[in-house]
Formats: C-alpha cells, structure tokens, sequence
C-alpha cells in the first residue's frame, strides 16, 4: 500500500501555515481528530469518575478507554497516566530507590534524554548507591549491547536506557539489554519518547519493566504514559495521599486525570493506527534528506545502523543556533541545541550548543525536505 501523505497532511491544519515542520522530536502537530476529542471531552457533561450520574460515568469510560487503547498499542500490561515522562521517571525512580542499599548500582547511559538520566542519578546520591555509565560510540552513534552488559553485576537494580535517542535516533538492542539485566535480577525502565512515534511497540518482545513515552510525540496531546506488568506495579508503594485509591495503577496518579487529555491521547493513537506504512516512508525520506545533506557536505552525526526518521547535523563555520535562526526565517522549522540530551551532546563533543535536528514525521512530504535542503544550501 501507497503511503498518502496527502491525505494525512490534510488533517493537520497548523500546516496551512505554511512552516515546512522538521521540530515533531520536540513535539508533533496535532491532527483534528485529536483537537476535536480534546474539545468534545471538554464540552460535554463531565464529573469526577464514578458510576451513579451520567457525567460521572462518562469520565470513567474515557479513562478506561485510554488506558485499554495504549495498553493494546504498546503491547502491555497496565497504564499509568501522569504530567509528563520526566514527571512519571522522577516519581518511580523515588519508589523504587527505597528499597535499593549503599553499594547497590544503577546503570544509566551517556545516549538516554535527561530525564532517563538524572532522576536515577539523583535517587542514587540519596540511597548512597553507585551510578555506573555506559557510553556509546562517538564515531558511528551506536550504543553496543556491551557497552551495557559489562557493566551488570549482582548488586545492579536498575538499567535506564533509551529505545531511540532523541538526539541521534540510534536504536539500540533493547531485547538483548533486558535479556542480560534480568539474569542479574535488575529491573530495566525503558524510555520510549522518540521511540514510540516512529516503530511499533511491543513492550513485551523488549522485555522492558517499565516504557515510558509521551503522546505529544506522536501526535496527541501534552501528557506521559508509563507501561508496567500489574503484578510488578502491585509490589511498588509510591508516596500518595492517604485517601487516594491504593488500586493498581491508580497509587501512582497524583490528583485527578485530565480527561481531555485522555480522550485526545485515544484519538491520537486511533490515527497512528490508521498510518499503514508509516515507519518505510519515514525512513525514505530520512535516506532522502541525508543523501541530500551528505552531497552539500554537511557534517552529519546520525550513523547507527538502525535509527529513528532524525537526523543530528552542523554546517562548517556556523553556529548552530544561527542555522536554526536562518531555516526558520526560511519557513523551516528545524531547531538547534542539545534537546536535554545534555550527556549526549557534550560526549559528542558538541558541548552544550549542541547541532541541528531534522525530525521526520508522519506529515513530512518531499517537498519539505526539498525545502530544508534548499535552505541549507544557501546556507553553504
């Protein structure tokens, strides 16, 4: 089946302004579908959940209707729903870090988001536990299973490690991970962000303990989703307020669900759904605007093997926060910095400053990578 942009590009109407958006790593353009859940939801007669008024069970319904359509799309077992990804990470890592001892050690990569960093760094320093690093390749990008496992022993808990780097798109082995780290008993918290919006998830072939992903980045609204077997989930105690339901996975959701959100998420992911064909044409068009890029001899740092539809690129003599300032007055949105890859970029060499990202999305159409290319040549 033929991948029609087109059609799906009509359903997006932030794209009538006209910007060729290469910035969906950040966060995606919402489709209507999603902007009309969020505002039906928000419209309609709506309580706190419970089952007695109409109102109230209509706010139940759309909980449990997102909580049934994430779990089917990321193939797992229970769906905890919270802020945001860094919000959802800092609050397990503190449930989790209380059983954890001085000289138990927790993994963490120099490739992974921040927020897949420092939360378990932090709980560390407070549990007095060791943080051992595992850095990846600087030459080609990959983050080698090795890298990972040599670092295991008895005393590991917990393996933090990103599905796709929001910087570089490399992918690594996630299953090959898990497989070594649960011989050592340690859990495996997997972020997903930049992975879910580009690859079908399957939580259970990754064997991860927990994925944590983000709506907004695969085209639904602001909010974090966490994935976890119930029977795990049911052996954590998080901090919560004494009245507050002690349900799984209802201990870990601090304060009322936003439903709209909800709803919007529902929707957003019944339109990924929808998008056969979408992980082949998103790589074309990665293959495309690299190809493009490489002949303008433009310095590119997106090399593993197997990677996200991103591209991590610089131009020889220019800052990148001025190539950022330069495709955007050209209608190309395609930002410049480190995208708290913090660790990432600085073991790059490229400090704090970082390089430019060109996401592709599933709206992204030839003719905005003609663009972005167009652009970068004069730029040369």
């Amino acid at each position: 089946m033929v991948y029609d942009v087109a059609a799906v590009r009509a359903h997006f109407p932030s794209l009538r302004g006209g910007a060729a958006h290469f910035d969906g790593p950040g966060g995606a353009q919402v489709p209507d579908v999603v902007a009309d859940a969020v505002r039906e939801t928000l419209t309609s007669a709506i309580s706190n959940r419970g089952s007695v008024t109409a109102s109230e069970r209509r706010a139940e319904e759309v909980v449990q209707t997102a909580r049934r359509t994430m779990a089917e799309f990321l193939n797992a077992g229970s769906i905890v729903f919270g802020r945001s990804m860094t919000q959802l990470t800092y609050d397990f890592a503190r449930t989790l870090s209380k059983n954890w001892r001085p000289g138990d050690e927790i993994v963490v990569t120099r490739i992974d988001h921040d927020a897949n960093i420092r939360p378990w760094v932090q709980a560390a320093e407070a549990a007095r536990a060791t943080v051992r690093w595992a850095s990846f390749d600087r030459t080609t990008g990959e983050l080698p299973v090795e890298a990972v496992t040599k670092l295991l022993s008895d005393r590991t808990r917990v393996v933090a490690v990103t599905a796709a780097s929001n910087l570089l798109g490399t992918r690594p082995d996630i299953a090959e991970i898990t497989r070594a780290a649960h011989e050592m008993a340690a859990f495996v918290y997997v972020d997903g962000v930049h992975y879910t919006p580009h690859v079908p998830v399957d939580v259970e072939a990754l064997g991860a303990d927990f994925f944590a992903c983000s709506p907004y980045k695969f085209l639904g609204p602001h909010l974090g989703v966490l994935a976890a077997a119930p029977e795990l989930l049911e052996t954590l105690r998080p901090d919560k307020l004494l009245p507050s339901s002690n349900a799984v996975p209802e201990r870990f959701e601090l304060g009322t669900l936003p439903y709209e959100l909800l709803a919007g998420t529902t929707a957003a992911v019944e339109f990924m759904r929808s998008l056969d064909g979408l992980e082949e044409y998103e790589l074309g068009l990665r293959e495309k605007l690299e190809t493009g890029l490489r002949d303008l001899g433009v310095r590119i740092y997106s090399k593993a093997s197997s990677r996200t539809p991103t591209v991590l690129f610089s131009v020889d003599g220019l800052e990148p926060a001025e190539v950022y300032r330069r495709l955007g007055a050209e209608g190309v949105n395609a930002p410049a910095g480190h995208f708290y890859a913090l660790e990432c970029s600085r073991w790059l060499g490229l400090g704090d400053k970082g390089a430019v990202r060109a996401g592709i999305g599933p709206y992204t159409d030839e003719s905005d990578v003609d663009r972005l290319l167009t652009a970068v040549a004069r730029l040369r």
